[in-house]
């Protein structure tokens, strides 16, 4: 067909303006070499589009497109998760060539951004059409692989994937637009609250596999949301990136008691790392596991263990009263979202050392620095007995980073700190500095330095010179890399 056929009915699927089986009713009826005026005048005619107004707007832009190329994906054609599922489609997927089948997969990954959502049209759309555009937005920017996804007032639509930016649209959200994009899909109750507050965390779930991890928020111009794209499956350890140190991690997972802390910056994966820890206990064990989340993001169903999942706000006031009533609920393994506050972090080391394994995150980049941060925001008077509870109770500590990798993909950096003698009397004394060098000797008790890590993964041609350079602070490292 016609390639601004094509883009009128991507566009107008997209934003809810009709279905894949209306779009196929009418090319039936007007053959596949219908114009776009023809296509257009029989969604009208046969009362498929009532609001003429938002279809010419809409046919313009896919004229527009149209002069460029036909869309990515035919939009004709089921996508996977609406193709039913049938015994002679299983024996072709069976049958069919494995490079056909891989080559075909790398032709949808690279085909480029999820398909493009009319932003100009918004406003000729109902509450239904917005909040149906939006979902699909959301489900074509998981099939991209995109990590994110940002709607935001004065700026034009983007997502990011692999750390990189990419446009969905030229066209930059009025403030009206914005808003109602990302309030399309919040219940009354839900709106009420981000409007009263100006900042809104929660998790979408649009079936049993879609979820998003969503946050909302007033700035200089108006409203933005950022979506978080949350796997449909748990990853494994292995396939994170652990699978040189699965051992050392299985290790720090059978204690029954104790802490262990999973940190990095900002998207470096920890609650990525944290799901599949669950996961790998979940598996393994037969526990009562209470997980505080700030919002529920990867669902875990009970297997070997029970879980039980708590959300700050709709079911815990904070993650100190969650913490606290943990500890009543009788638990086996405490998972905390994250360590924010003093109180928390009290009640942390407590647990670990009454009989719970306590698994939280923190936003450090290192051993050292996680395990200043844990213990300064004590007063001094608390300092002597808090560094001899963490002494005594602390696990291991892993941070992790995501780099960019030289086939455009990220790759896991990592740092391992395994609690033994030596580092507990580093704890107990205050000496964070002498860490460094006793990790260095452990080597062979798990323990790693993200220097070395960094170093190795610049050897094995995985990340580029500029990469590992930007990540080490060893200069004899740097000398060697540059």
């Amino acid at each position: 067909m016609h390639p601004d056929v094509l883009w009128l009915v991507r566009l107008g699927m997209d934003q809810g303006l009709f279905t894949r089986k209306q779009c196929l009713g009418v090319r039936q009826a007007l053959g596949a070499q219908a114009e776009l005026v023809d296509f257009a005048q029989q969604f009208i005619d046969e009362g498929i589009v009532t609001n003429q107004e938002a279809l010419e707007k809409l046919a313009g832009l896919a004229y527009a497109k149209g002069q460029k190329g036909p869309p990515a994906f035919d939009p004709f054609e089921e996508d996977e998760d609406d193709a039913p599922s049938s015994p002679a489609s299983s024996t072709a997927a069976a049958t069919a060539s494995p490079t056909a089948a891989s080559a075909a997969a790398k032709a949808k990954t690279a085909a480029g951004p999820a398909p493009s959502f009319a932003f100009e049209t918004l406003a000729l759309l109902d509450d239904a059409g917005v909040a149906a555009g939006l979902r699909e937005l959301l489900r074509s920017t998981a099939r991209f692989g995109a990590s994110d996804l940002h709607l935001s007032t004065g700026a034009r639509p983007f997502i990011r994937k692999n750390r990189a930016l990419s446009y969905l649209s030229e066209h930059a959200l009025s403030a009206a637009d914005a808003l109602r994009l990302n309030t399309a899909l919040l219940s009354e109750g839900q709106k009420k609250i981000f409007l009263e507050r100006k900042d809104y965390d929660y998790a979408l779930a649009l079936s049993g596999s879609d979820r998003y991890r969503v946050n909302l928020m007033f700035h200089k111009n108006g409203a933005a949301g950022a979506y978080r794209m949350v796997p449909a499956q748990v990853k494994t350890l292995s396939d994170l990136g652990y699978a040189a140190h699965l051992d050392t991690l299985k290790k720090l997972l059978s204690y029954h008691n104790g802490l262990i802390l999973i940190t990095g910056p900002v998207g470096s994966g920890k609650t990525t790392t944290l799901a599949a820890m669950v996961n790998y206990l979940n598996e393994t064990r037969t526990d009562h596991i209470i997980t505080v989340e700030d919002p529920i993001e990867v669902v875990q169903p009970a297997k070997g263990c029970n879980v039980s999942q708590r959300e700050v706000g709709p079911h815990t006031k904070s993650f100190f009263t969650a913490l606290k009533g943990a500890l009543r609920e009788d638990p086996d393994v405490i998972v905390i979202g994250e360590l924010r506050d003093l109180e928390t972090i009290e009640m942390a080391i407590s647990a670990s050392e009454t009989g719970h394994l306590v698994i939280g995150t923190m936003h450090t980049s290192d051993a050292s620095t996680t395990l200043n941060r844990l213990l300064d925001v004590f007063p001094p008077a608390q300092q002597a007995q808090i560094r001899s509870s963490v002494a005594e109770s602390l696990r291991g500590v892993v941070c992790q980073r995501l780099l960019p990798a030289t086939d455009g993909s990220l790759t896991l950096a990592c740092e391992i700190l395994i609690n033994n003698t030596a580092i507990g009397n580093l704890i107990r004394e205050g000496k964070s500095q002498g860490l460094r060098n006793t990790m260095e000797t452990g080597v062979r008790e798990g323990m790693c330095l993200m220097d070395n890590v960094v170093f190795n993964l610049w050897q094995e041609n995985k990340i580029s010179p500029e990469v590992a350079l930007a990540n080490i602070t060893n200069r004899v490292l740097k000398a060697k890399i540059s």
